[in-house]
């Protein structure tokens, strides 16, 4: 049986590095199928555009299986697209119907500058990890499973927060590009493990520290961060990291 298709027009961002300002420019393609995924689609698209000797529409993508968080989009206004706690390569056109027009940007922060179209610079999450989003102390040889005594509860709490894959919808969806969620979860994730306990103190001073000169802005609860994180991170998280904060705070002052 022939799958039925149908055919949308895209209003896509369009911008080089280095300029003030963008546009958007519109595409028409046709001939599409709802188990195409959106990456998909938008790969049918610029080879239309090189075969027509027209520049592609650069966009950003590697896994396409939900894991490295690089295809962060905003289509129609959502951030990752209208499938909750998803990530663009997981989008599928079946959420689309004929004749729709999708609009699709890149994620809008100051922290985040456009580098062409659709892909943005997120190296400053990378500088906030830097800052000590890590263990440097000498924790020995690999130790054999279970040689670490680590309550069953307190190492799922930690894994649920080392879900986050640094994708940026946090910072997208904030109103005020709060980065507060993924510096939360990095931070809460170690302050969770024994491992993590000699440099407790410090890392959180200097993460914050990292996060707050890089431009981010500050939680006010809007709670748009928690509502499109992909690996479902609570905002539980910025409260855990507000906690080690005050408290080595309070440490480096005795």
């Amino acid at each position: 049986m022939e799958k039925k298709t149908f055919g949308i027009t895209l209003r896509v961002w369009k911008q080089e590095q280095g300029e003030q300002t963008g546009h958007f420019e519109i595409y028409k393609i046709d001939g599409l199928t709802g188990d195409i995924s959106f990456l998909e689609m938008l790969d049918i698209l610029n080879e239309k555009l090189l075969k027509e000797g027209r520049e592609p529409i650069a966009v950003e993508s590697d896994c396409r299986e939900g894991i490295c968080g690089c295809c962060g989009l905003v289509i129609n206004g959502d951030v990752h697209g209208p499938d909750e706690h998803s990530t663009v390569c997981q989008l599928h056109m079946r959420r689309f119907k004929d004749k729709d027009v999708i609009t699709i940007e890149p994620f809008r922060a100051a922290p985040f500058p456009p580098i062409k179209d659709l892909v943005i610079d997120r190296s400053a999450m990378d500088s906030i990890i830097k800052a000590g989003g890590y263990i440097s102390v000498n924790t020995g040889s690999a130790p054999d499973a279970n040689s670490i005594p680590i309550e069953k509860a307190q190492a799922e709490k930690a894994m649920d927060f080392a879900a986050c894959i640094g994708c940026g919808a946090c910072v997208a969806a904030c109103p005020n590009s709060a980065a507060m969620l993924f510096t939360g979860a990095k931070i809460a994730q170690l302050s969770l493990l024994p491992q993590g306990n000699p440099e407790r103190n410090i890392r959180v001073l200097n993460m914050v520290k990292a996060m707050d000169s890089l431009g981010f802005g500050n939680c006010s609860n809007e709670y748009e961060c928690e509502a499109v994180c992909p690996k479902e991170i609570r905002i539980s998280a910025i409260a855990k990291m507000n906690r080690e904060f005050i408290k080595a705070n309070f440490a480096s002052e005795q």
